[in-house]
């Protein structure tokens, strides 16, 4: 029997406390998410002045990225290049840059997903959360 990593709430905390940090420094108005392996909602947060609409698409883009175990902009680059009938996959629908897994000793045990701001920008946020634990 194997032993799994999990996130705990001041992980989340930590990561989501980063994200913060990354986003505010920037002055950039974003919505995080953060989710667990299985794609499950732990975290929501809204920045002021962010679009509602990223309430919806950050939590889309971690749930991508936790189910897939990379990065939600591979699902992006794949449809860009042409392989559209991969938008018919089965409850994918972050399918943009700025979900981010995160892996702990090859395993991946949660994601994190920001949108408001470029895809890049977006990825840079949630890169930043994640550091905060030190992956």
């Amino acid at each position: 029997m194997k032993n799994k990593f999990t996130l705990e709430l001041s992980d989340v905390k930590a990561i989501a406390a980063a994200a913060e940090a990354e986003a505010l420094k920037n002055n950039w108005a974003v919505t995080i998410a953060i989710v667990d392996d299985g794609g499950h909602l732990l975290w929501l947060q809204r920045l002021d002045g962010a679009a509602a609409i990223s309430a919806h698409i950050a939590p889309a883009k971690a749930h991508t990225a936790a189910l897939g175990r990379r990065e939600s902009k591979v699902y992006e680059d794949i449809v860009n290049g042409g392989r559209t009938s991969f938008l018919s996959a089965p409850d994918i629908k972050g399918l943009l840059e700025g979900g981010v897994p995160i892996v702990k000793d090859g395993q991946c045990i949660g994601a994190v997903g920001v949108s408001g701001v470029k895809s890049t920008e977006d990825a840079q946020v949630a890169k930043a959360g994640i550091a905060a634990i030190g992956l």
